[in-house]
């Protein structure tokens, strides 16, 4: 019999990672990257030592007060831990941990994208050239130009920072709002507001970085919207529902909102369909972490924290 740990794998994850689980756990993978319901999942977890999830997996209180006793830890392949009821596991005493800091780069490298890409009117520019373009005119397809304008991002934690260092280069002026403000070296001169409010009012970029919470949950909503500066754009590859996609859909067909570029949607893969209908939405399937670098660096880190958990330290990014 194997003395290896039995950890159950919930979705399909890079080769590399899933190598390193076969080699050092007695792990069972979902290799045909099957969407588990919680009835499959809890089933599967019979007999099973760990979970390694993902955010598409529920993880809520009644699917935790279902798991085996066998179960003492849930390392998640994300950031975000929102699908995880945190209460249920510290009451049954299962440790949970998350991928923090190793997203970084590439999630701020997708923001870029949305804000160039939105701006821009990459998407329309896409569908002139799949539908038959006529050639260059002087007018044609004119967007906002970067350069100059004023960034406001909610949510200075890493992301934020990795963000507003991009956003440098291209010349533009950062603004943000945050829990706590921070020290001047990380504030890289970056100007602070107390409230969100004062943010909203000075972005002609707005870039939201904040986590889900009951308090962020539709955050950007129309009376919000209307305390933006004439014409901005809004950029979300924090979560989905921070944003009020009927407010937004509304402004982005009024014109209120010159454009958006997203990465997330609430109900995601079931986007809200009014996005469909807004040439001046930029619009991705989100790709914010999908870099070959990143995906294994996240799954990598999963599995630090299994290996220290039953190896009897700390998890190096507990949660739980």
């Amino acid at each position: 019999m194997s003395d290896k740990k039995k950890i159950l794998i919930t979705r399909k994850l890079p080769d590399a990672v899933t190598k390193r689980a076969l080699t050092n756990y007695d792990a069972t993978i979902n290799a045909k990257d099957e969407a588990y319901d919680a009835d499959k999942m809890v089933a599967l977890a019979q007999g099973m030592d760990a979970l390694l999830c993902t955010i598409t997996n529920d993880v809520s209180e009644g699917v935790i007060e279902r798991l085996p006793d066998s179960v003492r830890v849930i390392a998640t392949f994300s950031v975000g831990f929102e699908h995880i009821n945190l209460t249920a596991a510290k009451e049954r005493g299962i440790v949970v941990t998350n991928t923090p800091g190793v997203l970084t780069d590439a999630t701020a490298d997708i923001a870029l994208l949305l804000m160039l890409g939105a701006s821009r009117r990459v998407r329309e520019g896409a569908q002139m050239i799949d539908t038959g373009w006529s050639g260059w005119t002087p007018t044609q397809l004119m967007g906002i130009q970067v350069t100059g304008k004023r960034l406001g991002i909610l949510g200075m934690g890493e992301i934020g920072r990795a963000t507003a260092l991009r956003a440098r280069a291209f010349g533009m002026e950062i603004h943000y709002h945050s829990r706590n403000r921070l020290g001047a070296d990380l504030e890289q001169g970056a100007v602070y507001h107390e409230t969100l409010e004062g943010l909203l009012a000075v972005s002609d970029f707005l870039s939201l970085h904040c986590p889900l919470t009951d308090e962020t949950k539709h955050l950007l909503n129309a009376e919000r919207i209307a305390l933006l500066p004439e014409s901005p754009i809004v950029i979300n590859t924090s979560r989905g529902p921070v944003v009020d996609d009927e407010a937004l859909i509304a402004a982005l067909k009024s014109g209120r909102v010159a454009a958006a570029g997203l990465d997330v949607f609430e109900g995601e893969p079931n986007l809200n369909p009014g996005y469909l209908d807004c040439p001046n939405a930029f619009l991705l399937p989100h790709l914010g972490s999908a870099t070959i670098e990143t995906r294994n660096a996240m799954g990598f880190t999963a599995l630090d924290n299994l290996d220290a958990f039953f190896a009897g330290s700390e998890p190096p990014n507990r949660i739980a």
